[in-house]
């Protein structure tokens, strides 16, 4: 039987969640990774991703110059760099200078894979228009 708690004990019982790295290059060419909470599937046809990121992110800058971007699932063995990755802002930091990941070039798009991701996904950008 469930009995009602304060928020801030409730909310830890929903960790841990999925996570996702979102990586993206600024207009230096600077790759920013990072973590984000939120994701889903918008559509499987054409295939498509949505991501959350807060508007005071240094990330929605850089999705916006580059109009694309990666989206990592990270390993369970990642748990450093997610926590380093959502923790540093890309305006203050190279994170992949401050942070050993390995990486290569994208196939289709300007961004990095995370090679020790379960996934990557080479997303671009589109932004909904409502209905």
């Amino acid at each position: 039987m469930q009995k009602q708690v304060e928020y801030s004990d409730a909310i830890k019982t929903k960790y841990p969640e999925q996570l996702v790295i979102a990586i993206a290059k600024d207009r230096h060419g600077k790759a920013n990774p990072v973590t984000l909470g939120w994701t889903m599937i918008a559509s499987g046809n054409p295939p498509m991703m949505a991501i959350a990121v807060a508007k005071k992110h240094y990330s929605i800058e850089a999705i916006t110059h580059s109009e694309c971007f990666t989206v990592a699932f990270p390993s369970a063995e990642m748990t450093d760099a997610a926590m380093f990755f959502g923790s540093r802002s890309g305006r203050e930091v190279d994170k992949f200078a401050e942070f050993e990941c390995e990486t290569e070039p994208a196939k289709e798009i300007d961004s990095l894979l995370l090679l020790d991701a379960v996934a990557n996904f080479e997303c671009t950008l589109e932004i909904g228009h409502g209905v």
